[in-house]
C-alpha cells in the first residue's frame, strides 16, 4: 500500500524559495510530493544584476537552470507564473493551471516601489530581474556606439535614482566601465556623465558614518556625481525633477535607474492573506499565523517577533530558507521541531567596481580589496551552497575575471 504523501508547494526559486527546496531534497527521508514553481527556468543572483546591466556579467554565467541542480526524483520543477494565491481553499493558481498543497512555501520576491511619484514606471529602468538588467544593457551599448551618429551628449548621461546598494553598486560599475567604453566608441572621456540622486544626507544608509563618507570619496573618485537630500518629485522624458533644501533642481540625461526602494509581491498584496504591501507578517517560525499552513520566506516575510527584524536581503532569504527546510522535513516526519528562526549577521559589503568596496564583516569595518574579495567570497559561497565547487568555478566571482 502506497504511503500517503503530503503536499509541499513552493512559489518563487529566488534565494529563500531555492534554499528550501535544495535543503528538502538533500534531507528528507519519508515520502512527500515537492514542486518548486517558478516563472524562469533559471535562477539568478540578484545581488549581481548590477553587473549584467553594465554588461561586466554575461547573462550565460547569471543564469543557473533549476533543472541542472534539481533532482526531480525529490523535487518537481514547474516552470509558471502564478496568477493567484487560494489560502482558503489550499491552491494557487497558474498561467498553467491550478497547484493543490498541504503546505505552501510564499517566496514570490520584491516589485521596485514608486512611492506614487508620477513617470517612475512609464520613464525608468528598474534593476528588478535579469530581463530588465539585460534590457538596459542594451539601452546603454546603444546609446554609446550611436553617439557617433546622434552627439546628444545626454544619451551618455545615466541618472540613478537611489543611494541604496543597488544603486550605487550600479552607478559605480558603470563609472569604472566608462574608460573602456569611451576608448571602444571613441568618446571623449569628459562627455559620459553618472548622477546619484538620494534623500539621506549621505549614501548607503545602513551603515556608519566612517563607511559612508569613506565610500563617497571613492565614488567621487571614479566620477560619480552625488545629490544628496533630494526629494525626487516627478520623472520626466529624459530628466528628474526634484527639490534639494527647498531649491528646485531639473536633473537631464536619457538613461534614467530606478533603485529608490522595494515592495512585496503583487501577488501577495491583491490576495486574501493579511499583508502589507505584498509582505506577509510571520511569526518567529516564518508562519503565517492567519493560515497556518502557509510559510515565507525573502521579501514576501514581515517579521513581528524582535528576533527577525531585518531589512530584506540576499543572506537573510537564503537563512529563511535554510531555516525553513528544516522545520518542513521536521513536519513530514513527524518530529519535534520548536527551535525559532534567528538571522545570524555575517556581513555586509557594497561592491564599488570590481576591485573596491566598503563594508562590515562580523563587526568590523572593512576597504578597498579586502571588502572586493569578500563581497566575492560572499556571492561564491552562495554558488557552493547550491551545487558546490564546480558551480564555483563555472559561475564564481574572481578578482580580474569578469565578462570583459
Amino acid at each position: 500500500m502506497e504511503v500517503y504523501k503530503q503536499n509541499i508547494l513552493i512559489i518563487g526559486g529566488g534565494y529563500g524559495g531555492l534554499k528550501v527546496a535544495l535543503g528538502i531534497q538533500r534531507q528528507l527521508k519519508s515520502k512527500a510530493k515537492i514542486t518548486l514553481i517558478s516563472k524562469h527556468d533559471y535562477h539568478y543572483q540578484t545581488t549581481l544584476l548590477h553587473k549584467v546591466a553594465v554588461g561586466t556579467l554575461s547573462p550565460r554565467k547569471a543564469r543557473i537552470y533549476y533543472r541542472k541542480i534539481l533532482n526531480p526524483n525529490k523535487i518537481c520543477f514547474i516552470k509558471d507564473k502564478i496568477i493567484k494565491l487560494c489560502p482558503k481553499e489550499n491552491k494557487v493558481i497558474g498561467n498553467g493551471g491550478e497547484y493543490h498543497y498541504d503546505y505552501l512555501v510564499v517566496g514570490l520576491g520584491f516589485k521596485p516601489d514608486n512611492f506614487g511619484i508620477k513617470g517612475v514606471d512609464s520613464y525608468t529602468h528598474k534593476l528588478s530581474s535579469l530581463n530588465a538588467s539585460l534590457k538596459l544593457t542594451q539601452n546603454i551599448e546603444n546609446n554609446f556606439k550611436e553617439f557617433v551618429h546622434t552627439k546628444n551628449p545626454l544619451d551618455l548621461h545615466t541618472i540613478v535614482c537611489g543611494t541604496g546598494f543597488t544603486g550605487i553598486e550600479f552607478a559605480a560599475e558603470l563609472a569604472t566601465q566608462l574608460d573602456e567604453l569611451c576608448l571602444i566608441c571613441g568618446i571623449d572621456r569628459k562627455i559620459p556623465k553618472v548622477t546619484c540622486i538620494g534623500r539621506s544626507p549621505h549614501i548607503l544608509p545602513v551603515f556608519n558614518e566612517t563607511l559612508t563618507l569613506c565610500a563617497e570619496n571613492k565614488l567621487k573618485q571614479i566620477g560619480v556625481n552625488l545629490i544628496s537630500n533630494g526629494t525626487i518629485e516627478e520623472i520626466q522624458e529624459n530628466k528628474v525633477l526634484l527639490k534639494q533644501n527647498g531649491q528646485s533642481l531639473e536633473i537631464q540625461g536619457n538613461i534614467i535607474i530606478w533603485s529608490a526602494g522595494v515592495k512585496g509581491n503583487d501577488i501577495v498584496e491583491n490576495s486574501e492573506i493579511p499583508n502589507k504591501k505584498g509582505r506577509i507578517p510571520v511569526n518567529a517560525n516564518l508562519q503565517c499565523e492567519a493560515f497556518p499552513n502557509i510559510y515565507v520566506v525573502g521579501d514576501c516575510a514581515l517579521a513581528t517577533s524582535k528576533d527577525a527584524i531585518h531589512a530584506p536581503t540576499a543572506q537573510l532569504s537564503a537563512q529563511m530558507g535554510d531555516y525553513l527546510a528544516k522545520l518542513l522535513i521536521a513536519k513530514l516526519e513527524n518530529l519535534p521541531f520548536n527551535k525559532p528562526f534567528k538571522f545570524h549577521h555575517r556581513g555586509t559589503v557594497c561592491s564599488i567596481g570590481h576591485t573596491d568596496g566598503v563594508g562590515i564583516i562580523y563587526h568590523k569595518n572593512i576597504g578597498g580589496e579586502i571588502a572586493a574579495f569578500m563581497k566575492n567570497t560572499i556571492e561564491n559561497r552562495w554558488l557552493y551552497s547550491i551545487g558546490g565547487f564546480k558551480m564555483v568555478f563555472k559561475k564564481g566571482q574572481f578578482r580580474f575575471r569578469t565578462s570583459n
